[in-house]
Parts: structure tokens; C-alpha cells; sequence
């Protein structure tokens, strides 16, 4: 019961630190894209210690079938953290793109 309640609160706290990480990453006004990144980094490497963390309560066995021991990286909050990171990584690759080569174009076509 217990251990059951443990991992319910650590993927909770699994997911709200992926939201931080995200929060960071885009949602962070008046900043250039390299500060945002800078700033990630650490929240990255954050998420990925409670994720890791979240892994392990999910991989331990349970009274009913001690043999049963399941890997650390197929457990439900360290594949949503591989998982979220390539989709942030990929989507903050793709806005950084927008902004240097987009953007200003549209800039320079507005009517004065």
C-alpha cells in the first residue's frame, strides 16, 4: 500500500518537474534562446535525477512476486522523461530555427 502511494507522489512530482523544465525552456519572457538554454540545463539534469528516482520506486518488486525485477529505463517515469526530452529538445531546435530565419523576415515585411 505504501509503496503504491510512493510511486504515485514520485511520478507526480516526476511530471511537475518536467513542467519546470518546459516552463523554462519556452515560457521565459525577454530572454534570448542561448540564456534559455543555459538555464535549462540544470533543470534538465534535475528532472532527470527525480525521473531516475521514480524509475526506481517503479522497478522495485512487490510482495507478491519478489523474483520479478523490471530495468530502471523501462519504467513509466524515466521513458516519459526520454520521451519529453527528445519532444522539448526537438521543438525548441525547431523554435530557435523560427526566430533566427523566420521571423525577421516577416519583420521586414511589414507596412510602415
Amino acid at each position: 500500500m505504501l509503496l503504491e502511494i510512493g510511486r504515485l507522489i514520485s511520478l507526480l512530482v516526476s511530471i511537475l518537474s518536467l513542467a519546470a523544465l518546459l516552463t523554462s525552456a519556452f515560457f521565459v519572457p525577454g530572454s534570448h534562446w542561448d540564456e534559455r538554454l543555459m538555464s535549462s540545463l540544470m533543470r534538465i539534469l534535475l528532472a532527470g535525477c527525480i525521473c531516475f528516482v521514480s524509475g526506481l520506486l517503479f522497478s522495485w518488486p512487490e510482495q507478491k512476486n519478489p523474483e520479478a525485477h523490471s530495468d530502471v529505463l523501462h519504467t513509466l517515469p524515466v521513458q516519459l522523461y526520454f520521451w519529453s526530452l527528445a519532444g522539448m529538445a526537438l521543438l525548441f531546435a525547431v523554435s530557435w530555427y523560427l526566430e533566427e530565419y523566420y521571423v525577421p523576415m516577416l519583420w521586414r515585411n511589414q507596412p510602415h
